[in-house]
């Protein structure tokens, strides 16, 4: 979920659109105008704040990319400093990156497929550490 002052901004941004709208044409352009300004704007908040992460039993999901258990290398947890790095100067830029800037922790999981050129996945979560235990858990049930 995107934070709480994104939303405010789109009912200003909506409420300066009404307004121009509204002096020289009135209601009947405005608001039309600012409903779909704010149907529109809150369909892209709620499409980027809704990262769906999913681990299973046939590998890890982010969003629409998926990683197959058989090419799940170790995961470690970033939060912090770290993390910081890691979003920024260390940075690899072979890297998939599912990453929201809002979010402080990010978990970096290795990509462990020689015919895969992507080193490694650095996903954004809010509880770093519990995802990297259930990466662990479904990495030792499919017996790696």
């Amino acid at each position: 979920m995107v934070p709480p002052l994104w939303w405010l901004l789109l009912i200003g941004m909506v409420a300066s659109l009404w307004l121009v709208y509204e002096l020289p044409f009135g209601a009947r352009v405005s608001l039309p105008a600012a409903g779909t300004a704010l149907a529109l704007g809150a369909a892209a908040l709620l499409r980027y704040g809704s990262l769906t992460i999913a681990v299973g039993t046939d590998g890890v999901s982010v969003g629409r990319a998926r990683l197959p258990l058989t090419a799940l290398g170790p995961a470690e947890a970033l939060t912090g400093e770290a993390a910081r790095t890691a979003r920024g100067p260390g940075l690899d830029r072979r890297a998939y990156v599912a990453i929201r800037g809002y979010v402080p922790g990010v978990v970096r999981i290795e990509v462990d497929d020689d015919a895969d050129p992507t080193p490694y996945w650095l996903v954004s979560t809010r509880r770093p550490e519990r995802l990297v235990a259930e990466l662990e858990a479904a990495r030792q049930t499919a017996g790696r």
